[in-house]
Order: C-alpha cells, then sequence, then structure tokens
C-alpha cells in the first residue's frame, strides 16, 4: 500500500486546526464567563519566553496552508498581521 505525502499530512493538519478552533472556543466561553477583556487575553503568554497567543495562532494557520501549497508545487504568502480578536 502506497502512502502519499497529502495522506500523511493532511489529514494531521486538518486534525491540529480542528483542535485549534476548539480551544480557541473553550478560551473564549471562558473570558467570556470571567468577564475578562477579549483583546486583552489575545496577548497572553502561559509562560514568559512564549510568543503572544495571537503569533501562535498565525504560525499554525501559516505552517497548514504552507505544507499544502508546497505539496502542491506552488509558492505562498505568510500572513502580514492578525487582528487582536479570539475569532477571526
Amino acid at each position: 500500500m502506497t502512502l502519499s505525502m497529502y495522506q500523511a499530512s493532511v489529514p494531521r493538519i486538518v486534525n491540529m486546526l480542528t483542535n485549534l478552533d476548539h480551544l480557541l472556543d473553550k478560551a473564549l466561553v471562558h473570558i467570556e464567563s470571567k468577564k475578562w477583556n477579549e483583546a486583552a487575553l489575545t496577548q497572553f503568554r502561559l509562560y514568559p519566553d512564549m510568543l503572544p497567543l495571537t503569533r501562535q495562532v498565525q504560525i499554525a494557520c501559516d505552517t497548514a496552508k504552507g505544507v499544502v501549497a508546497k505539496l502542491r508545487g506552488l509558492t505562498y504568502l505568510l500572513m502580514k498581521t492578525m487582528k487582536s480578536a479570539l475569532l477571526i
């Protein structure tokens, strides 16, 4: 049985982005229940040397987009900036 690069990578990327979406939904429910400012939460870090949440989401999306583009033999552009919102 032959396994293509698409079969080896894209389902895992879809799973990663689905998990990220679920975590962001949970974070939104949490900040709404605590009545925190959503914009401030996007800049939170779990540890001081980590990047802010918005940058980590941007990296995850750029990685997914880049893998699929490379598999298709295309070039891709990185996202320039991400708005300070949990749900975009």
